[in-house]
Formats: structure tokens, sequence, C-alpha cells
């Protein structure tokens, strides 16, 4: 679509029901990011009241007329999805705008490629339009759905807001209040008195005179006390809140540490694969139906409507003479329509059976059901499904196939309790035995754990050199490799509670498949597998690259130097920003117009931290730090595996390396008001 343009979505689908709209964006520094906010106006242009304000701080529709999903990575950048019921929307309501916004002073002319997609629950692109230049704004607004006799259409529209979002919202008839930069952080441990909980299920709001808040004194005297005028209805604000569980844990009261805490889903007694099977789809399910937020984690993404959730195990479904019994059945009621997916589980780094998936597909399509899920060990990478399905395009009712990763459950449960919060301790408490058992050596749920059959082929090709261009081990090794770095961002992502992407330098448009076959060809020629991940919050990224010839892994970050300055000056600085970073930590110095300048290890630099300056005066454009490891030789995870060197090569340069730049970044200083001299 072009910008003013409007279609039918009757033109688009014969059957226009839920719908996903996704906004796009990307950056060239990697940093930036937007938010999406959806409104809901009568035919007077203006909402009916605050809540008809979509954002992060009220995610969901009661109706399930409207859900913010978050964001999820593309080969493109961000995605950010937004699903819309259109049935469920009131009948007053005559358009939706969609809009993002930047945070504080950034603005959209920072960002690349903004775009959005519109399809149906099935993943089946409807339209798609790309905004041109859209200006220093704070905020924009990407398209709207608007009914025009009967029926729904939808408009591209592009327009930005230089005010941010608060103006976005305000000139749309919401009353913001944003007499507050940010909430204070409050831990969920336990319930405090008195504590407000939102219906939506999305934060609890301490009342006053609750931990967090200010004192509230009491008058000592006997009369009757002087009745309090009533309170005006808070109003919304665009100040982002936290309520997550105590970073630190409580002191145990066991008497030592043979004293093992009793968990609710105990995995040590698992004995076969068919018990790790059933156990992880019981304990899955149970949890996502008891805590809200999680389950709409889960299964927002693949269609499902915001309502009451109920999820069943070892379920029969008629199938001709031969009755079929999947792992799991979710269902999700709202307004008297009912959702229901079909769940497939593998656990142990067991494959999922193409025929299994096939038979519950066609049951699904038979019955009216929406979906089939999928969860196993394997990460799905795009373009390279993990199952393939047939469908049948004479059926009217299209029926999604979805895969999630045990990595990515247990990524957005550490998201939930650790960083983004839950409404209820009871809920943290619950996610956390989840991730207990998810994360225990006998529940099967560790996620990808093998690089697969053509690892140790390609390995030895490489070092007698006999592998050549065009062999399909090495596209096989290529997509374990990118399974593997997915992995360690997901992980990496939950532990830290902020975006870790891998970073794709392939031109955008490129088909994934061939993406791999070029990188698999240089894998023959170089004996190299690289990655880069960019980690929100950091400066520069981290490289990760296994050299197979050498058995060598090598992690890195470049760090540009500053604006201003003298070379000395950055060399001193940075070796006291790595005063905690390991001895053999390799600094090399980037020089403009060189393949590389001076290097040396952080343990012979620190006395003399002139030594990594070039002598013939060239200018200096950054540094580069590198930490080097031997590489895991087994496909698998065990000690000495490839998976777990790669995962201990990254976790330590990120803690030690990493991690203390970005603590001891120079910040700029703020003047001192009435300092005695001296």
């Amino acid at each position: 679509m072009i910008k003013g343009a409007n279609v039918g979505l009757s033109s688009l689908s014969t059957d226009v029901g839920p719908v996903m709209v996704s906004l796009g964006w990307s950056s060239p520094t990697g940093e930036g990011d937007a938010d999406v906010s959806v409104l809901l106006l009568t035919r007077h242009g203006k909402v009916r009241g605050d809540t008809d304000f979509y954002f992060y701080n009220n995610p969901v529709a009661p109706d399930g007329s409207v859900q913010l999903l978050g964001k999820t990575p593309t080969a493109e950048g961000d995605e950010d999805r937004i699903t819309f019921d259109l049935t469920a929307v009131p009948a007053e309501i005559e358009r939706i705008v969609v809009a993002a916004s930047r945070y504080r002073s950034a603005r959209f002319s920072e960002l690349d490629d903004l775009r959005l997609t519109l399809a149906d629950t099935s993943g089946d692109g409807m339209l798609r339009y790309r905004v041109g230049d859209a200006g220093a704004v704070g905020a924009l607004l990407f398209g709207e759905f608007y009914r025009r006799a009967g029926e729904w259409r939808f408009r591209a529209i592009g327009q930005g807001y230089a005010s941010g979002l608060a103006g976005l919202a305000t000139d749309f008839g919401v009353d913001i209040d944003d007499s507050a930069e940010a909430e204070p952080e409050e831990p969920a441990e336990t319930p405090a008195p008195g504590t407000a909980e939102d219906p939506a299920g999305g934060r609890i709001e301490p009342a006053a005179g609750s931990p967090g808040m200010a004192p509230v004194a009491k008058p000592l005297v006997t009369e009757a006390p002087a009745a309090v005028p009533a309170q005006p209805a808070a109003r919304p604000s665009t100040a982002r809140k936290k309520v997550t569980l105590p970073k630190v844990a409580r002191k145990s009261l066991a008497e030592n540490d043979g004293w093992r805490t009793a968990r609710l889903f105990p995995a040590s007694a698992l004995k076969s694969d068919r018990e790790r099977e059933t156990r992880a789809t019981s304990v899955l399910l149970s949890v996502m139906a008891q805590v809200p937020e999680f389950g709409r984690r889960l299964t927002a993404g693949f269609g499902a409507p915001a309502g009451r959730m109920e999820t069943f195990t070892e379920v029969t479904l008629p199938n001709g003479n031969a009755p079929r019994r999947p792992d799991g059945v979710i269902r999700v009621e709202r307004a008297g329509k009912l959702w229901t997916a079909l769940v497939e589980t593998k656990t142990n780094g067991n494959p999922l059976k193409q025929d299994q998936v096939q038979a519950y597909a066609d049951i699904a399509a038979r019955r009216g059901y929406e979906a089939v899920i999928t969860l196993s060990n394997d990460v799905e990478l795009e373009g390279s499904r993990i199952v393939q399905v047939k469908t049948d395009g004479r059926r009217k009712n299209k029926v999604a196939l979805r895969h999630l990763s045990w990595a990515e459950v247990a990524h957005q449960a550490q998201m939930l309790i650790r960083h983004e919060g839950v409404a209820h301790a009871s809920h943290a408490w619950l996610l956390q035995e989840l991730l207990h058992y998810l994360q225990h050596e006998n529940s099967g749920c560790h996620g990808f754990q093998n690089m697969g059959p053509a690892w140790v082929p390609v390995r030895n090709g490489i070092d007698d050199e006999t592998l050549c261009q065009g062999d399909a081990r090495a596209v096989d090794v290529v997509e374990s490799w990118e399974r593997l770095v997915r992995q360690v961002c997901l992980r990496l992502g939950g532990e830290l509670g902020e975006k870790v992407l891998p970073v794709q330098r392939a031109r955008r448009g490129t088909d994934p498949r061939d993406r791999r076959t070029a990188l698999a060809d240089r894998l023959c020629l170089d004996g190299r597998l690289e990655a880069e991940l960019r980690i929100e919050g950091t400066p520069g990224v981290l490289a990760l690259c296994a050299d197979l010839r050498t058995g060598k892994l090598r992690t890195s970050i470049e760090i540009p130097v500053p604006e201003q300055g003298q070379p000395l000056t950055w060399a001193k600085r940075l070796v006291r920003q790595l005063d905690e970073a390991p001895a053999d930590l390799h600094v090399e110095t980037l020089v403009d117009g060189e393949t590389g300048g001076p290097r040396g290890t952080l343990e012979r630099l620190r006395p003399e931290p002139a030594d990594i300056l070039p002598r013939n005066g060239a200018r200096i454009t950054g540094f580069r730090l590198s930490l080097f490891r031997g590489m895991g030789n087994t496909r698998g995870n065990a000690e000495s595996g490839f998976i777990r060197s790669v995962d201990d090569s990254v976790d330590r340069f990120h803690t030690q390396v990493v991690a203390g730049l970005a603590r001891r970044a120079p910040r700029p200083r703020q003047p001192v008001v009435g300092a005695a001299a001296g």
C-alpha cells in the first residue's frame, strides 16, 4: 500500500475475523526501539474514556478486541505485534488507530524500514505498508481500521507527532498523567496490605501507606475523623511500571546443603521419555491456565483471544478407526466463542514425527480448531520449519501450525518473574517452580542440545580439507549453529531482562535458505562459524567465532573511541574500565585504513597503557576486546561438548568484560552547587 490508500478487509479475505498487525523497524545502531499503542475512537474522533487507550501499561482489552503481544525478532529486525478481534469491537467504535512512539527524546528519523503488515491468525499476509521518511517525530500513526457501510476497512496514514505518545493520546481525548518519569521497582514477594489488583491481570500498585509509598501520618484524636473528599479516578500514565520478585533469594532455613527444598513439580523420579513428555506437558499447561500473563504470552501470538483459559492432557479425539490422543489441548473462551489448539510435545531431544503432526492438523481442520502447537527442544528458524504439513485448500477452516522451543518457554517465564512482573506473588512462585522443573537435569526440557549427525563429518572434512562447497552437511551445520545462537540469545536475554538478538548481515529480503547456503560455502573455505549478538543497552555488538580449524572460540566486541580527547587518555580510561576483566583479555587497537593496529593482553597493558597506541600516529577508530578458549569437541551438551563451550564463552565474556564496560562507562559531569573549594 501507499500513504493514504485504503482497502476493504473483505476484499483481502473471505473470513474477516481476528487479524494480526505487525509494526516493524530496524536501527542502524542496533539500540533503537519503539512501543506500539492503539486507540479506539468514536465517530467524534475521540476515545470514550481513558480505558480505550492500549499501550505497554494497558496491553489487553477486557473484551478481547485488542491484545498487544510484545516484540518478536525477525530476519528484518524487530516486530511489535497486535491482535484485533474486529467482531468484538463495540458498535460505537468507528475507528481503531494503530500507532507507535519513541521513548523520551528519541525520534523516528533514527529508525529505518518502518513498516506495517496485516495478516490473518494463520499467519497469511493480507497487506503491507512501508512508511517513507517519518521525520523527527516522537510518535507515528501507522494506519487505522474504520467502518464504512457495515464493513471494516484499513487506511495507511504515516503521520507523525512531535509531542510523542502523551501528545498523541491527548489529541484523541486521553487524560494523561505524566507527573512521574518512572515508577519505583517493587518486589512482589508478598502482596502488600491494601494492594489493588488490576483486573486486566497486569500489575499491582501500592495503596497509600503500603511499602514503597510515603508513610501517612495519623492524627492522635478521639473525635470522628473529617470526611475525606472523593479522589478523582486515576489517569493513565506513560511511565513504565515493574513488579518483580526479589533479585536476592531469602536465606534458607535448612540446617545444611543436604536438605532439598520441596518442589511442586518433582523431576528426579522420571525414568522414561514417555513419562517426561507427559509430565512436561501437564506442568506447562497447568501453569499457563493459572498464570494469565504467562498463558497469554505463549498463545496470543498464535491468534488466541484474551479470555478464560482451560488446559487438558491426554484427550482422546475420534479419527476413523484409530482415535488419536494429542499430548494436550488448550481452550480459550471469550464471549461464548472458543479457540482451541492441539498440543504435541517432545522432550529429551526426541524429534517431532511428521505423520503424527499431520494427523493432528487434519483432525483440527475437521473439528474447526484453530491451531496445532508443537513443543520440543528444537529452535525453529525462519524459512526452515521443524515439521511440514499439508493443508487441504478446499477446507474453509485454516489451521495454524506453530512451534515453541522449551528454551523459549523458559525465556518467557524468566522475563515475567524477573523483569516485567506478574500480578500475584503466588503466580510468580508458580513460574519459579516451572523454571526449576524445566532446568532440572532429568526434565528433558533443556532446549537445543545437539549439533546433529553432520557435525563430526563436517569437522573431520575441515581438518583434512576434503569438505567441498555445495555439501548439504555443511548447510545442516550452519542451521544447527543458527539454532544454537538463537537459544543463546533467549537464555542471555532472560537473565539480563534485555533484548538480545542475532544480527543478520545479509541483504534485506534475501531468502533465508540462500543465505544459509552462502554461509555453508564460506564454512567450507575458511572453516569458521560466525555470529553477532546485539544486546540492548551495551556498547557495540558481541561477536562470536568458532574456528573449526584451530579448535578455538573467540568472543569479542569493538568499542568506538570518544569524539573528543587524546589517544593516551582513551587508552588509560579503557584500562580503568577493565579493572575487573581477566588478565588474558586481548586488546587490539583499530586504526583507520589499516587491517590492524597494536595489540596485547590486558596483563601487559595495565602498567603501560601507552603500549596499545600506534607509533606512526595513525588515527584510532576504536578498540577490539577478545577472549579465547578451547572449543568443545562433541556435538552435544556434555562438559566437553561444543554447545556447553559456546554457552560458557558467551557468559564469561559478557560477565567479565561487557558488563564491566557498561557499569564503568563515563558519565557526563553534573554541576555541583555550593560545594566548598578544595
